[in-house]
């Protein structure tokens, strides 16, 4: 079974409620980094609680949800190993998982709508990495994974 972090901050929240239902319904495990309500709340904080989930191994990916999906993206990001995605499709959500091996899909609220958000959801959980010549650029952004340090 698959283990799935979600968080959002207080703009994603009635996304991330639907999400979260939508992944108990399809059987998924989901370990909830919050936040749980839609008091105004900081977007880095439950990124990065994402990004963490994900890096360390304890969930196979992550969903965050923000306003834009912008900022709690770039949050999931700064965690060494996380590759997370904005996602507004299900183009956007396969091309990202088969040409990037996206770990983090990272939803806008305000941008795309709960049925897109499902569909698009489920591309990404159900698309694997394509692997050849794209292997060697995920690589390359672990690489820089450690720059700077």
């Amino acid at each position: 079974m698959t283990k799935v972090a979600i968080g959002s901050d207080h703009a994603g929240y009635p996304l991330k409620a639907v999400l979260q239902d939508w992944l108990h319904d399809n059987g998924y495990e989901i370990v909830d980094v919050g936040t749980d309500s839609e008091e105004s709340c900081d977007y880095p904080v439950f990124g990065a609680a994402v990004g963490r989930a994900v890096a360390s191994g304890s969930v196979d990916v992550g969903v965050a949800v923000c306003g834009s999906g912008l900022g709690i993206c770039m949050a999931a990001n700064k965690i060494p190993g996380v590759r997370g995605a904005v996602i507004r499709t299900a183009e956007d959500a396969e091309l990202s998982r088969r040409h990037n091996d996206a770990n983090v899909a990272c939803f806008g609220a305000r941008i795309t709508a709960t049925a897109e958000a499902e569909h698009a959801l489920s591309v990404f959980l159900a698309t694997g990495f394509d692997g050849g010549r794209h292997a060697r650029r995920v690589e390359l952004l672990g690489e820089l994974d450690g720059e700077g340090r």
